[in-house]
């Protein structure tokens, strides 16, 4: 789904630009053959007093105007007219920013899961473990278990690394997302931003959008000016905005995901890998 979303919004970027292309096309088109014919009369009306040159009577042709030309040329002007944004699109350019933040997150969250997989045997000596907490004859078993599975069971620093690095990652990307999505759904935010373009003179495409956690704003900068344009996320401003929540908040979300309740930690290990000994939760 984010992938057809991006294509979707990357073909809105193209069809914003092909309408001034269309425009342009079409209009020159019809303009060269205007160009042609008052070529032809100037000329006709030169040799034609003088009695000195001749056609060969079909070059009126090549500047007759085709019906599909002007169909194209109206087509285009009325497009152009309803449709064409001259300073760009300020919510398309957010969204494409979300959608390449989510592109990023999405390798992010293949590589942390790959780890996660790689240490899933830590969360059935977790439950073995609590288990047998207070049985002696248990416990040996465990221990058993533990020593004849040695190898298996130890975790690499390299995966601890990864496992770090990607849950960093997936934040960060997560957080980007989020702060382009709410200004882009913003209208007022929206709104703010596109007189900023209009005032620099410039196209919102043109300009350098970027999410700064530590102002906790999404700042606009302009590639003819040095001014920035920034939308707060902490309330902060009059358009209200005000995203940040606590670690609590973030981490109830996270319990009533997919991912979580498919995951191992809430699963089970046998119930995840298996599909065996599943409790309904």
């Amino acid at each position: 789904m984010k992938k057809i979303l991006l294509s979707l919004l990357v073909l809105s970027s193209v069809v914003q630009s092909s309408e001034y292309d269309a425009l342009l096309d079409s209009s020159t088109a019809i303009v060269d053959k205007i160009n042609t014919g008052i070529l032809l009369v100037g000329a006709g009306m030169e040799y034609s007093h003088h009695g000195d040159a001749l056609s060969d009577g079909t070059l009126s042709t090549t500047a007759h105007i085709q019906e599909a030309q002007v169909q194209a040329y109206n087509t285009a002007l009325n497009n152009f007219a309803t449709n064409y944004q001259p300073y760009g699109d300020v919510k398309a350019v957010l969204e494409n920013k979300a959608m390449e933040e989510l592109t990023l997150m999405d390798e992010a969250i293949d590589v942390f899961t790959e780890a996660v997989v790689d240490m899933i045997s830590v969360v059935e000596v977790a439950e073995r473990v609590e288990e047998a907490q207070g049985n002696p004859q248990q416990e040996e078993e465990v221990q058993t278990f533990v020593a004849e599975t040695m190898e298996v069971l130890q975790i690499e620093q390299e995966t601890v690394d990864t496992f770090n690095q990607s849950t960093t990652e997936i934040e960060t990307r997560a957080n980007n997302a989020s702060a382009y999505l709410a200004v882009a759904n913003s209208e007022e935010a929206v709104a703010f931003l596109e007189q900023g373009v209009e005032s620099a003179n410039t196209t919102a495409e043109q300009t350098n959008i970027f999410y700064d956690a530590n102002a906790q704003w999404v700042s606009m900068g302009y590639n003819t000016t040095r001014n920035l344009t920034a939308v707060y996320l902490n309330g902060n401003d009059n358009i209200g905005l005000d995203l940040y929540v606590t670690e609590t908040d973030v981490l109830a979300a996270g319990s009533e995901s997919e991912f979580f309740q498919t995951g191992p930690t809430y699963l089970g290990y046998s119930c995840f890998m298996y599909g065996t000994e599943c409790v309904e939760l």
